[in-house]
């Protein structure tokens, strides 16, 4: 009888436990203020702005989910500041978890990079002072660089948009449009996320449902003969968009770092994590044109614009159907030519660890228990280098964590990984690096490598010199391919490179240089 009672009564308490959890989570979830659209803030050079990383509330569906954002808006305030000016963000950290602030592509003063290598994160109810600069004209992104798959997955994350010093550096348009494409991945009714330790660690967490400035609805209204420039970033934490607004003709004029040399027509443009595009559109009927990602598995519905019968009061048709040159970046890469066809002077290459080895060669995989895992062909490399989803191997990714996965990024000439790697160039230097991607790791996918506080030039992937250069700063590099990129060491500092899918950077896909 007593052990019949205990037994009740130790249901009875975990029940009470629970129903008091949930009713607390309810309590805060009504405390907390729902997620704003972003605002757009314009500063001038010597202004200061506060900012601050804290809770919200955002609605998916019928369901509220507890949400993280920058000044109470996913995404956060799209922050305008003139080429050339010098600005201070007072960041405060009014989330439980540790955080830093990463102006990402900014060539900032090396110790306002917000990463781990120029100081240490922040606990929550932290103040920091950035004293950034904005060199570089073009599109650029704020975001964590603390578990970036659990609080940028979340909602943090915002642009910068450095407006040129010269009013011809873009073409004149009616409108300009930033537009975040992200996903989150949501089940049962829920948003399942650790604070411990990062999970899918072995392709990253692919969303399943879309978000386009952060909604699963985005609707743009426009008029007929209206020319938009779009500032496209992706924030996913590993899907790769092909970004496409279908019945619509598409000039593809710029990405991470400006103009490119020469404008183009495209359908469709390619974005992995943390990349940007400049992208121009007339919309010269009306009518609803459909935003999406296109793929080869699936095309993925983004958001709609919806263009009516009245017709711009200003047309641009005349400016937009001409293809320019763009004589800046021209000249600003013209230094640079006579080291693209040297041979490199840093070789690394991308690959990974799972489970210390323990991998089958006939497509098989090794479980914890011993067991084999059938049907996961883990070595085979996806069909263009990209893995544009984790279906076939959903289960395996979602159970991937740190201890069982180690991304690395490998020195081919020492031998040295990860954060062991010790680059150090000089200021000024001009320095080709070959990236190679393993097709012959244990999991051959798509990374997107990230350098910090530099510019670069994509000069050729595999052996094909490109011909229509732009300033990047990360690069998206296929499974198989080897991309030659040329370094502009102009920062002095202890940087980083890494890659940008968020799992990858917590399962160890890090490494330093130095610029003296």
């Amino acid at each position: 009888m007593n052990k019949k009672l205990y037994i009740v009564l130790g249901i009875s308490a975990i029940l009470i436990i629970i129903f008091v959890s949930n009713n607390r989570r309810s309590s805060d979830m009504l405390e907390l203020e729902e997620a704003k659209p972003a605002e757009v803030v314009t500063l001038t050079n010597g202004d200061t702005y506060n900012l601050a990383a804290g809770f919200v509330k955002k609605q998916f569906g019928n369901r509220s989910y507890r949400m993280l954002a920058y000044n109470g808006s996913i995404p956060g305030p799209l922050i305008k500041i003139p080429q050339g000016a010098a600005v201070t963000i007072n960041f405060k950290n009014d989330t439980d978890m540790k955080t830093l602030l990463h102006s990402h592509g900014v060539r900032m003063d090396n110790a306002f990079d917000g990463s781990q290598t120029t100081q240490k994160e922040m606990d929550p109810g932290e103040t920091f002072v950035y004293k950034l600069e904005f060199p570089d004209a073009g599109m650029y992104w704020y975001h964590p660089h603390v578990r970036e798959d659990y609080e940028q997955e979340l909602g943090l994350y915002g642009n910068y948009l450095v407006v040129p010093d010269d009013e011809n550096y873009w073409n004149p348009v009616n409108r300009e449009i930033p537009l975040f494409l992200d996903d989150i991945l949501i089940e049962n009714g829920a948003i399942n996320l650790s604070k411990d330790d990062a999970d899918h660690t072995l392709m990253g967490r692919f969303g399943n449902v879309m978000l386009v400035n952060g909604e699963t609805d985005y609707l743009l209204f426009a008029k007929k003969g209206e020319v938009i420039r779009f500032y496209v970033t992706n924030a996913a934490n590993t899907r790769t968009f092909n970004f496409a607004i279908e019945g619509a003709r598409m000039k593809l004029v710029g990405a991470d770092g400006g103009a490119y040399e020469r404008e183009s027509w495209v359908e469709n443009v390619v974005l992995g994590p943390s990349e940007r595009a400049i992208v121009e559109i007339l919309f010269d009927t009306s009518g609803t044109y459909a935003i999406e990602s296109q793929t080869p598995e699936k095309t993925h519905k983004l958001g709609e614009v919806v263009v009516s019968n009245e017709s711009i009061a200003q047309s641009y048709a005349e400016d937009f159907g001409a293809l320019r040159s763009h004589e800046e970046t021209i000249a600003s890469i013209s230094p640079f030519r006579s080291v693209f066809s040297k041979a490199p002077d840093t070789r690394i290459n991308l690959t990974v660890d799972i489970m210390g080895g323990m991998m089958s060669s006939t497509g098989g995989h090794m479980m914890p228990n011993g067991q084999m895992m059938d049907g996961m062909n883990m070595g085979e490399i996806p069909a263009g280098g990209i893995e544009w989803e984790d279906a076939d191997m959903q289960m395996m990714n979602e159970m991937s964590d740190t201890d069982m996965v180690e991304w690395n990024i490998v020195d081919q000439d020492t031998g040295k990984k990860n954060m062991d790697i010790d680059w150090a160039f000089k200021e000024g230097e001009h320095v080709k690096i070959r990236i190679f991607n393993d097709p012959k790791s244990g999991h051959p996918m798509q990374h997107p490598l990230h350098f910090h506080g530099q510019r670069f030039l994509v000069v050729s992937r595999d052996g094909v010199v490109q011909t229509n250069l732009v300033w990047k700063d990360t690069v998206l590099v296929k499974a198989g391919e080897t991309v030659d990129i040329v370094l502009e060491t102009s920062n002095p500092g202890t940087w980083m490179a890494h890659c940008h899918i968020a799992e990858h950077l917590e399962a160890g896909m890090v490494m330093k240089f130095q610029v003296n």
